[in-house]
Protein backbone atom coordinates (compact mmCIF):
# COMPACT_ATOMS: atom_id res chain seq x y z
CA UNK A 1 0.00 0.00 0.00
CA UNK A 2 1.16 3.42 -1.07
CA UNK A 3 2.05 6.14 2.00
CA UNK A 4 1.78 9.73 0.96
CA UNK A 5 3.05 12.94 3.16
CA UNK A 6 0.50 15.55 3.11
CA UNK A 7 2.04 18.88 4.39
CA UNK A 8 1.35 22.79 4.05
CA UNK A 9 1.91 26.23 5.14
CA UNK A 10 -1.43 26.80 5.43
CA UNK A 11 -1.28 24.56 8.94
CA UNK A 12 0.99 24.90 11.65
CA UNK A 13 4.15 22.97 11.09
CA UNK A 14 5.13 19.88 13.24
CA UNK A 15 6.31 20.55 16.66
CA UNK A 16 7.90 16.87 16.72
CA UNK A 17 8.78 14.30 14.89
CA UNK A 18 5.31 13.52 12.93
CA UNK A 19 3.57 14.76 10.30
CA UNK A 20 0.94 16.83 9.42
CA UNK A 21 -1.52 13.83 7.78
CA UNK A 22 -0.94 10.94 5.93
CA UNK A 23 -2.83 9.90 2.94
CA UNK A 24 -2.54 5.84 3.29
CA UNK A 25 -4.80 4.40 0.62
CA UNK A 26 -8.20 6.05 0.23
CA UNK A 27 -8.00 6.89 3.85
CA UNK A 28 -6.17 10.05 5.70
CA UNK A 29 -4.98 10.36 8.76
CA UNK A 30 -4.68 13.83 10.22
CA UNK A 31 -2.53 14.62 13.50
CA UNK A 32 -3.84 15.90 16.18
CA UNK A 33 -4.08 20.29 15.58
CA UNK A 34 -3.92 22.40 18.23
CA UNK A 35 -5.04 26.09 17.89
CA UNK A 36 -1.78 27.53 16.56
CA UNK A 37 -2.08 29.97 14.24
CA UNK A 38 0.22 29.20 10.60
CA UNK A 39 1.21 32.66 9.95
CA UNK A 40 2.42 33.75 13.49
CA UNK A 41 3.81 30.46 14.82
CA UNK A 42 1.67 31.43 18.56
CA UNK A 43 -1.51 30.56 20.10
CA UNK A 44 -3.35 33.69 18.92
CA UNK A 45 -7.13 32.36 20.68
CA UNK A 46 -7.66 34.16 24.04
CA UNK A 47 -10.96 31.84 24.46
CA UNK A 48 -12.12 27.87 24.02
CA UNK A 49 -14.39 29.50 20.48
CA UNK A 50 -11.48 31.09 19.12
CA UNK A 51 -9.14 28.19 19.72
CA UNK A 52 -11.46 25.99 18.30
CA UNK A 53 -12.33 27.76 15.41
CA UNK A 54 -8.32 28.14 14.76
CA UNK A 55 -8.06 23.81 15.08
CA UNK A 56 -10.63 23.15 12.94
CA UNK A 57 -9.38 26.21 10.39
CA UNK A 58 -6.07 23.97 10.48
CA UNK A 59 -7.72 21.10 9.58
CA UNK A 60 -9.41 22.63 7.09
CA UNK A 61 -6.37 23.48 5.51
CA UNK A 62 -4.74 19.68 5.80
CA UNK A 63 -8.50 18.30 4.05
CA UNK A 64 -8.25 21.06 1.32
CA UNK A 65 -4.07 20.15 0.67
CA UNK A 66 -5.31 16.50 0.49
CA UNK A 67 -7.72 17.80 -1.99
CA UNK A 68 -10.46 16.83 0.82
CA UNK A 69 -12.93 18.20 3.36
CA UNK A 70 -15.15 18.45 6.30
CA UNK A 71 -17.86 15.81 4.21
CA UNK A 72 -15.12 13.45 3.59
CA UNK A 73 -14.61 13.01 7.70
CA UNK A 74 -15.26 9.39 9.31
CA UNK A 75 -14.15 9.99 12.51
CA UNK A 76 -13.01 12.59 15.17
CA UNK A 77 -10.90 12.64 18.59
CA UNK A 78 -10.99 15.77 20.66
CA UNK A 79 -9.19 16.25 23.56
CA UNK A 80 -10.40 19.35 26.01
CA UNK A 81 -8.40 20.78 28.70
CA UNK A 82 -11.56 20.49 30.90
CA UNK A 83 -15.33 18.75 30.45
CA UNK A 84 -16.47 22.59 31.39
CA UNK A 85 -15.78 23.03 27.72
CA UNK A 86 -17.54 20.75 25.85
CA UNK A 87 -20.68 23.27 24.86
CA UNK A 88 -18.70 25.80 23.58
CA UNK A 89 -16.58 23.80 21.62
CA UNK A 90 -19.55 21.48 20.29
CA UNK A 91 -21.50 24.46 18.79
CA UNK A 92 -18.37 25.64 17.21
CA UNK A 93 -17.55 22.19 15.67
CA UNK A 94 -20.78 21.79 14.79
CA UNK A 95 -20.53 24.50 12.25
CA UNK A 96 -18.19 22.75 10.13
CA UNK A 97 -20.33 19.97 9.08
CA UNK A 98 -23.61 19.68 7.16
CA UNK A 99 -25.08 16.45 8.31
CA UNK A 100 -23.77 13.21 8.23
CA UNK A 101 -21.52 13.98 11.50
CA UNK A 102 -18.54 11.83 11.61
CA UNK A 103 -18.13 9.43 14.83
CA UNK A 104 -16.09 11.13 17.48
CA UNK A 105 -14.68 10.68 21.08
CA UNK A 106 -13.96 13.16 23.71
CA UNK A 107 -11.73 12.93 26.04
CA UNK A 108 -10.44 15.20 29.14
CA UNK A 109 -6.44 15.22 29.57
CA UNK A 110 -4.61 16.58 31.77
CA UNK A 111 -2.53 18.90 30.05
CA UNK A 112 -2.01 19.75 26.42
CA UNK A 113 1.03 21.01 23.96
CA UNK A 114 1.77 24.56 24.86
CA UNK A 115 -1.03 24.53 27.43
CA UNK A 116 -3.81 24.95 25.16
CA UNK A 117 -7.57 23.60 25.64
CA UNK A 118 -8.68 21.27 22.52
CA UNK A 119 -6.33 19.46 20.37
CA UNK A 120 -8.22 17.12 17.23
CA UNK A 121 -7.23 14.91 14.94
CA UNK A 122 -9.30 13.54 12.19
CA UNK A 123 -9.32 10.22 9.80
CA UNK A 124 -10.80 11.15 6.46
CA UNK A 125 -11.43 9.44 3.45
CA UNK A 126 -9.36 11.11 0.67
Amino acid sequence: MDKKIINTPNAPAPIGPYSQAIQAGNLLFISGQIPIDPATGKVEASDIIGETHQVMHNLKAILSEAKSDFSHVVKTTILLSDMSLFADVNEVYGKYFSGDFPTRETYAVKTLPKNVNIEISMIAIA
